[in-house]
């Protein structure tokens, strides 16, 4: 039989009653011939209160004690998918990440997939069994010990299952009905694109935006496997939703496609830094070390043989960054005179494959910020995308004037 993956995120399966919805969905797609593999997030808010609970019990967590704790909201939720499902009449199974088993490198709390061995579920598949219920998010170390793939990892699980089963798709089911040019929540014109290219994706995701965990688009884009982004809460024809496609399958793009936002970002300097060469490795590796997860860098321009080194990172990892930096300063590894983290800035960014053949982008997106009143403290850029980190406070403002000058209401 084709195989089909389908995934169900938080809000989908925030209930018993959204849980029979999806089975529902499920059914059908059981009707039409597929054998399907279903993978479940846990229910709405309860990794949050198990990652809330983790913290509170321990600040500078055992990340293998994280993976144990955070890891169970999935488990539940693909039993209770599993028991709906068979009262339907539906031959259906759960399985934990170590039953399948789903194999990932020992990187707790942020584990990267390494196999996923089929014979399991397709030997039950042979005797029956019409749907898989896998809990995502999570896999098992070389050691035997649960990992989990860091947050939206579900998402990650689901396009790798697709990959390893050469599944005909994957259909992410979400609260949203497609991909939009930004957060309709934030920005009242936001448009649904009937279909955004791999590379686009990958960009609006690593940059803020809530749809897919940028891993899951990565391993789509890799493995050529035709991604759906789905509303659980809507009536589904075959058009419906986003579909994550290559670029050459995409008539004519815009320039701009997209305008991503992230709040949870945090701009930390070093004020006072040898200017020297290994510095950079000293301080970029120490964090690496940590966990901390780096993004925009300026460096000023030396005098007297100091500079400033400034970087953003996510502001759920100032503490970790502290604490490595502090520790290599003790160690005599790097001397400066003051570590000031701000944790009140957004980073805005603007997305579009167009941006390759078209110049000036930069430069408008400059000018409507100025017109806004609002300031830049950090830029970077990529072939496709261009990225500001700005006050929190003007966020809003910021996207909904981007959106607005490169028009991207219109299709």
């Amino acid at each position: 039989m084709p195989v089909l993956v389908m995934k169900f995120g938080g809000t989908s399966v925030a209930n018993l009653d959204r849980i029979r919805r999806a089975a529902k969905r499920v059914g059908v797609e059981v009707a039409k011939g597929y054998d399907v593999i279903v993978i479940v997030s846990a229910m709405s808010g309860k990794t949050n209160e198990l990652v809330g609970w983790v913290g509170e019990t321990s600040p500078l967590y055992d990340a293998r004690e994280y993976d144990a704790v955070v890891s169970s909201g999935e488990n539940v939720t693909a039993g209770l998918m599993a028991l709906t499902l068979q009262e339907m009449g539906v031959p259906a199974r759960s399985w934990q990440g170590w039953q399948v088993p789903l194999k990932t490198n020992d990187a707790h709390s942020q584990a990267r997939i390494e196999e996923i061995p089929t014979d399991n579920i397709n030997a039950k598949f042979g005797e029956g069994m019409k749907v898989a219920v896998v809990a995502g998010f999570q896999g098992i170390s070389p050691e035997g010990r649960i990992t989990t793939l860091g947050r939206g990892g579900s998402d990650t699980t689901a396009v790798a299952f697709a990959a390893a089963f050469e599944a005909e798709r994957c259909d992410i089911y979400t609260d949203v009905d497609g991909v939009y040019t930004t957060d309709p929540r934030i920005c009242a014109k936001a448009r649904k694109l009937d279909k955004i290219a791999f590379e686009e994706m990958l960009e609006l995701a690593s940059l803020g935006a809530k749809v897919l965990q940028t891993r899951s688009v990565e391993l789509a884009m890799r493995f050529k496997v035709k991604l759906r982004v789905l509303s659980s809460f809507e009536e589904q024809s075959d058009e419906a939703g986003t579909l994550v496609c290559d670029e050459e399958e995409i008539m004519e793009s815009n320039v701009v496609n997209g305008v991503a936002y992230s709040r949870d970002e945090a701009k930390m300097t070093l004020i006072s830094v040898a200017d020297r060469p290994g510095i950079a490795a000293t301080i970029f590796g120490s964090l690496s070390d940590a966990g901390v997860n780096v993004d925009m860098i300026i460096q000023n321009i030396s005098e007297d043989g100091r500079t400033d080194m400034t970087f953003s990172c996510p502001t759920d990892q100032v503490a970790r960054a502290e604490q490595a930096l502090v520790a290599i300063k003790e160690q005599g590894e790097l001397n400066y005179s003051e570590l000031v983290a701000d944790t009140e800035v957004a980073k805005v960014s603007v997305v579009g494959i167009g941006m390759r053949s078209q110049s000036g982008v930069a430069a408008k997106m400059f000018k409507i910020l100025s017109n806004e009143g609002i300031n830049i403290q950090v830029i970077t850029t990529s072939e496709i995308k261009i990225s500001v980190l700005i006050d929190r406070k003007y966020m809003e403002l910021a996207v909904q004037a981007l959106h607005d000058a490169f028009e991207l209401d219109k299709a």
